[in-house]
């Protein structure tokens, strides 16, 4: 019973891990919109381009949850 008891995340650390992923999914999403939006000048195709690297980012974000931040 012990053993089940040590493997559960806390609050703490679920909220902790949650928000490690939220800026690993928006982060590169809305630098990539507003370098975009800056460099090119038209807002049409920024959001497209942070759009797209948003989904990418949502791909690798999947990968690293897996593999880092589960209990051990």
């Amino acid at each position: 019973m012990s053993d089940n008891k040590q493997s559960k995340l806390s609050i703490r650390e679920i909220a902790l891990r949650g928000t490690v992923i939220a800026v690993i999914i928006t982060v590169p999403s809305v630098l990539t919109f507003l370098i975009s939006w800056t460099v090119l000048d038209n807002l049409i195709y920024a959001a497209i381009l942070g759009a797209i690297i948003h989904f990418i980012a949502m791909g690798f974000s999947l990968k690293i949850s897996k593999k880092i931040l589960v209990k051990k």
